[in-house]
């Protein structure tokens, strides 16, 4: 062995043992010890190691050690599960209202890359209910400013922007690397074009809508019942809804994106029932959740 390979080697041996060196003991809400390692502790070694944070932060989770910043998830994925989430690839098609609070959700929940697809700019009208627009960025991309929210919020995340529309024609190149596709977008006929290339590319679909006070969701995976079980053939849809008519307060979309993240999670962690085949109906004026079983 060469002394380079050796010394590379070495290097990636001493990881564990440095990790090990920084670990804290916390005790968690059932009053048991667990033991943790802080952010600060993982982007030093990180720096030491020349790795990146995500290798460092997987790299403790595989020796049981929970990095302070995912402590509350744990008790709901488990350590297994913060790991699949940590090497998992999801895209966010639309940055707006919908897709804005699943892209901050699913930072924070540690979603390894996140994929943000998004040719628009924040407008006036946004600021109402899109959780990343602001008076002072008015008129910058919306994928990029959520990018860089996402790089404040966790550093461990690689994220990948597309300052694009997406079409039949790119839809498969940029949901490519993907490995759930979450519906952020604002009109039926992309979501038909989403929807569409999950299927060609095997890749499950977490659709949602808003109007008014109320949206539903639901999750498409390849040889489901998909959104023409809802709509009709996508060769007449209208380019909106009944959402033009209703408007979006500022609270819709967050229920709704907040159920497309669980979904999100759940599927990639393998943990609970994804809403398949299974359009959920949300309604605040009514304060009622109901279920429409499509699979008949």
């Amino acid at each position: 062995m060469s002394n380079k390979n050796a010394s590379k080697k070495g290097a990636v041996g001493n990881i564990p043992r440095q990790i090990a060196a920084s670990a804290e003991t916390c005790i968690d809400p059932e009053g048991k010890k667990r033991p943790v390692i802080s952010l600060a502790a993982v982007t030093t070694i990180a720096r030491a190691q020349k790795a990146t944070v995500l290798d460092i932060e997987i790299a403790a989770l595989q020796h049981g050690i929970t990095p302070l910043r995912y402590l509350r998830n744990t008790g709901t994925i488990g350590l297994d599960g913060q790991i699949k989430l940590l090497q998992s690839t999801v895209a966010v098609v639309g940055a707006g209202g919908l897709g804005g609070t699943i892209i901050e959700l699913l930072a924070r929940q540690g979603t390894g890359h996140l994929v943000i697809i998004d040719n628009d700019r924040f407008a006036e009208q946004n600021l109402n209910r899109q959780l990343m627009s602001t008076e002072k960025n008015l008129g910058e991309y919306k994928a990029i400013v959520a990018a860089n929210r996402v790089r404040e919020i966790n550093s461990a995340v690689t994220v990948t922007t597309f300052e694009a529309k997406l079409t039949a024609e790119n839809a498969h190149r940029l949901l490519k690397d993907a490995d759930i596709v979450a519906d952020g977008l604002d009109n039926l006929p992309s979501r038909f074009v989403v929807e569409n290339a999950c299927r060609d590319l095997g890749i499950p679909y977490v659709y949602g809508t808003i109007a008014g006070f109320g949206g539903q969701l639901m999750t498409i995976f390849p040889g489901d019942v998909g959104l023409s079980c809802i709509y009709g053939s996508s060769g007449s849809l209208p380019e909106q809804g009944i959402e033009v008519k209703l408007g979006n307060p500022s609270a819709t979309p967050t229920i709704i994106a907040a159920w497309q993240v669980q979904e999100i999670v759940k599927i990639i962690t393998g943990i609970g029932k994804p809403l398949r085949n299974r359009l959920l109906i949300l309604d605040a004026t009514e304060g009622s959740a109901d279920m429409i079983d499509l699979s008949r």
